[in-house]
């Protein structure tokens, strides 16, 4: 018999993102074959988000588009998990009865068991559990990555900020034991991965159920003695447990980047208050200044809410002045929107549409200003560049390939006329920044081979088409969420 297609549409944040690409290892464990892009699968995964004021819209209208096609083809199947999925229960049936499996947060292990329960009794399977039943990194993943992972430490929130829904969705947080994630760092690097990234909806809170404050600042330390990891980085952290032993431990630890997403959200104390963010504006500097003593080179990056309930003109000045203040290299800023279920959204003094249009405008000027004049600061420095795959998008027309800094940010350099490979990594010299890009207009100084490199070509000597993420959070690196204006924060905030 032929073997099975799927197809996974991811929605969301990194930590949707790595869900995927176990929902991706889950299936193929089980015999199915990922389907090549463009033709139609037998098996539709979309892994949602529940962040976004649309995504409801969005999910319904993709369902309605298959509809059709899943009529015309007898035993083609439809899979919703996710944040919106937990969230929304039995009313993804009810809207659309087509759909054979809903699945939550908690239980995305369950997919291909609820999927031949749903052929075999004909009917829909709804499945949603309270609580984790087994900590998602112990299950099957095909990485869409052979040179970069990510490596969850921690799942779930202890926060309750008044703006976002992900707490209720995905639970008390819950950490994994450090040898885990060690083991499997080493061995995705034994498998050629030289570059990881530690995910968690607040990472640098991990340790919170262990009872070890520093657990955090101890796991960057121990990530630097995996021999052949090459690179580190984590997100996204919160202000309220940005504490000075992480501060040293990126700055001491080699292989852990000089690189920072740490959301701010608003400037005004006021707002933060109201936010329930634990922090204030003069704490946040002094961590953004303290991160700078002790890294002068860092590129620091943040996420900013623009037109939370109650926000006055004077409060939103006071958001200009930390952005002016921090100079970040990067801000993802979203226009506030409601989500049900927060308490943010029944809140007195919404503010109207055209007032948060206007702010947000605002914003994206000086904060593209101020990055540009941050990439300027990199013309005429030499930067090693991790090659990468599909980072950009006018590299054939350019004759260019492209690649991230040390610092995250991105890089188009002069394709070599000697073999480099995505993995690899490239010594440049930066001639131009853009404010969201530097450019390299010369070939490259010096060309290093890597295991990731080797890694890259190995899976590729049978290519297998990727399904791709249809919406993220942005990589670090691009200043603005130019498509998302009506966003709220990410849930890795």
């Amino acid at each position: 018999m032929t073997a099975r297609s799927y197809e996974v549409r991811t929605y969301g944040c990194q930590m949707n993102v790595h869900d995927s690409e176990r929902l991706s290892g889950l299936l193929e464990d089980a015999g199915y074959v990922r389907a090549p892009k463009g033709e139609p699968a037998d098996v539709v995964v979309f892994n949602t988000c529940a962040v976004r004021e649309n995504a409801d819209n969005k999910l319904y209208g993709n369902l309605g588009h298959l509809a059709p096609a899943k009529a015309e083809r007898p035993g083609m199947q439809i899979a919703v998990g996710g944040c919106l999925a937990q969230k929304d229960r039995d009313t993804i049936v009810r809207k659309a009865p087509w759909v054979d499996v809903v699945f939550g947060t908690h239980n995305v292990g369950s997919l291909p068991v609820l999927l031949e329960r749903a052929r075999v009794e004909q009917e829909a399977q709804v499945e949603i559990l309270e609580s984790l039943d087994v900590f998602p990194s112990t299950l099957p993943t095909r990485r869409e990555s052979a040179y970069a992972a990510w490596v969850a430490i921690s799942v779930g929130c202890n926060n309750t900020c008044t703006f976002c829904i992900v707490p209720a969705l995905r639970g008390k947080e819950k950490d994994r034991r450090p040898g885990d994630v060690l083991a499997e760092i080493e061995t995705l690097v034994g498998e050629g991965v030289i570059e990881v990234t530690l995910l968690g909806q607040n990472v640098n809170a991990y340790g919170s159920d262990m009872g070890d404050r520093e657990a955090f600042s101890k796991l960057l330390r121990s990530c630097g003695r995996i021999e052949g990891l090459e690179r580190v980085r984590f997100t996204s952290p919160h202000p309220r447990d940005f504490t000075d032993d992480v501060i040293a431990a990126m700055a001491e630890t080699p292989n852990v980047m000089h690189q920072l997403h740490m959301p701010l959200q608003s400037g005004s104390d006021t707002m933060l208050r109201a936010m329930r963010r634990s922090y204030r504006q003069d704490r946040y500097l002094g961590i953004i200044e303290r991160v700078r003593a002790a890294m002068p080179d860092a590129a620091i990056s943040t996420d900013i809410i623009v037109g939370f309930p109650g926000e006055t003109d004077e409060d939103f000045e006071q958001t200009l002045h930390t952005v002016r203040e921090a100079r970040f290299a990067a801000a993802f800023t979203f226009q506030y929107s409601k989500r049900p279920g927060t308490p943010a959204a029944t809140m007195d003094g919404q503010v109207p549409k055209e007032v948060v249009t206007e702010r947000y405008q605002r914003l994206l000027a000086l904060q593209e200003e101020i990055s540009w004049a941050e990439n300027r600061t990199q013309v005429g420095r030499t930067l090693e560049v991790l090659v990468a795959e599909g980072e950009g998008r006018k590299d054939h027309d350019t004759a260019r390939l492209s690649g991230r800094a040390p610092d995250n940010r991105l890089v188009h350099f002069e394709r070599p006329a000697d073999g480099v490979r995505p993995g690899d990594m490239v010594s440049v010299e930066i001639t131009y920044a853009a404010p969201h890009h530097l450019l390299a207009e010369r070939p490259p100084l010096a060309i290093r081979r890597t295991r990731a490199g080797d890694a890259w070509e190995r899976r590729t000597a049978t290519p297998a088409p990727s399904p791709g993420v249809l919406l993220g959070m942005p990589s670090v690196g691009a200043p603005v969420a130019v498509g998302a204006p009506t966003a709220t924060a990410g849930c890795c905030d």
